[in-house]
């Protein structure tokens, strides 16, 4: 099951690096929202999934990609870079993936009290 999640996510990080460097030369790390705004929407998942991999180890390839995650972080980022093209795409992503892992906290919080 391991090998098959880490398999997954290397294709996936593959996908999105190629969709990436179809549009956009500089590294995510420096993109205004912007700049993600203007990805093609059916790319936008693969971009965010190699974001966030990349968000939380500095290497894509040294993270499992929660998809569940990633997919609750990806309409607040969305929204967030519609509001604000010129926001950096960085900041914005590490503040909704602060976000989302609050709430799964509090979530766990809650399910730990009822036992």
């Amino acid at each position: 099951m391991k090998l098959k999640q880490v398999a997954v996510s290397l294709i996936i990080v593959a996908a999105a690096t190629t969709a990436v460097a179809a549009d956009s030369k500089k590294p995510v790390a420096k993109w205004t929202c912007a700049d993600f705004v203007a990805v093609d929407d059916q790319f936008k998942p693969q971009v965010m999934y190699a974001a966030t991999a990349y968000a939380k180890g500095g290497k894509p390839e040294a993270s499992m990609i929660d998809i569940e995650g990633t997919e609750k972080i990806i309409p607040i980022v969305g929204e967030e870079c519609v509001k604000d093209p010129q926001a950096s795409f960085w900041q914005k992503l590490k503040a909704a993936m602060a976000k989302v892992k609050a709430e799964a906290k509090a979530d766990m919080h809650k399910v730990e009290k009822k036992m």
